[in-house]
């Protein structure tokens, strides 16, 4: 792996009180001086806010580690490596480069780069990074608005979106988000994201049916986390000063499921602030969710796309007006379940990754009822 060590500082945290300690686990720069483990977690922390109209000051590295240090270790046999801050670039471009680059070598020696704080528009170095993989993403964003933004303009942290869907070579296979609100989004971007086949679901479709976020971050590639979609009774460095959005466990509960995605290979949590309202909090929520996204990663089941679709059961159902047999797996693993969606072409190779799609149980027996998953349509529109 090339020595990634030049990209980063340090960080000074509070020595652990107790060998059960998350702290006295966590391997700092000077116990792994970067010879990482594969198939480990590497959190990164990101002090660049120059994207967004926050300022570096707004993060506080030290108080976050501390929180986080400070929780307790559980039965986990996954390493977790605290790789430093990354050094701003002169400018924004150059630290886009930085990350890019970590991300890259992690990701491709199977190393989770697991960044932390600077704006959202840092999600974009981190998709530039699959470029060099040449590999095909899906991304997952937990934020209250879309952030498409003006092609025209600088990306921003409220405008990276449509960077990321303009950017050639296209390597996006599918975007989801997960808790947009209705009146911060307007009726073109609705219709765009239905022209383009991705899935947008709202704050209350996720409180009619929570579980709705299990299979969207088993899809995905990558998670990009925006502090400001937690409700600001529950993060007080909320900038936007929302009264409605997550709570802080349905935050955590996110960050286990992300965890426990064996498809992912990447996540930010972004938009941190730590000195607005009561930072002690903030950082002891975000402390929390880390852990809970740790939590999940150690109960990985080696489910697909880690290992083959010839151990599950399979399962055929029959759409009346429907030619074609819709196939069904569940893994005899872990009992979740996939659709599979055929490609339309020869040349499966460049999407093989994403027939596969996975699903809640209650779209199987939707489709036993002779409902069309639309799961089914909007993947094999994509793929045409």
């Amino acid at each position: 792996m090339k020595d990634i060590s030049i990209y980063f500082d340090p960080i000074n945290y509070t020595e652990p009180a107790y060998n059960t300690d998350l702290g006295s686990h966590i391997k700092t720069e000077k116990e792994h001086a970067f010879q990482l483990k594969k198939n480990s977690i590497a959190l990164i922390f990101v002090g660049e806010y120059r994207g967004s109209d926050q300022n570096a000051d707004t993060l506080s590295i030290a108080s976050v580690v501390d929180k986080l240090t400070g929780l307790q270790w559980g039965d986990w046999k996954k390493e977790v490596y605290l790789l430093g801050q990354i050094k701003p670039g002169a400018s924004v471009g150059d630290t886009y480069v930085a990350l890019k680059e970590v991300v890259f070598e992690l990701v491709k020696k199977d190393i989770f780069p697991f960044i932390i704080g600077g704006s959202q528009d840092l999600t974009y170095p981190i998709y530039q990074a699959y470029e060099k993989l040449e590999q095909t993403v899906n991304l997952l964003s937990i934020d209250s608005h879309f952030d498409l933004g003006d092609p025209n303009e600088a990306i921003k942290a409220n405008g990276w979106l449509n960077k990321i869907i303009l950017h050639q070579p296209n390597y996006l296979f599918n975007y989801a988000n997960i808790g947009y609100q209705s009146y911060y989004v307007n009726a073109e971007e609705i219709d765009l994201f239905n022209q383009l086949y991705f899935d947008a679901n709202r704050l209350g479709d996720y409180y009619t049916d929570s579980t709705l976020v299990e299979p969207l971050a088993r899809n995905s590639d990558i998670i990009s986390f925006d502090m400001n979609s937690i409700r600001s009774s529950d993060y007080s460095g909320n900038t936007e000063k929302s009264p409605h959005g997550f709570y802080g466990e349905d935050a955590c509960r996110i960050m286990r499921y992300a965890g426990i995605s064996d498809k992912l290979t990447s996540a930010g949590v972004f938009n941190l602030n730590t000195e607005t309202g009561d930072g002690e909090l903030s950082a002891n929520l975000l402390a929390q969710m880390i852990w809970y996204f740790i939590e999940g990663f150690n109960q990985r089941k080696g489910d697909y796309p880690v290992c083959t679709k010839k151990n599950y059961i399979r399962y055929h159902v029959n759409i009346d007006d429907f030619k074609d047999e819709i196939l069904f797996y569940k893994s005899d693993k872990s009992g979740r379940w996939w659709i599979e969606v055929p490609y339309p072409n020869t040349d499966r190779s460049k999407f093989h990754r994403h027939l596969l799609v996975p699903c809640t149980y209650q779209v199987y027996v939707d489709a036993t009822k002779n409902e069309m998953p639309s799961l089914w349509w909007k993947t094999y529109q994509k793929l045409l």
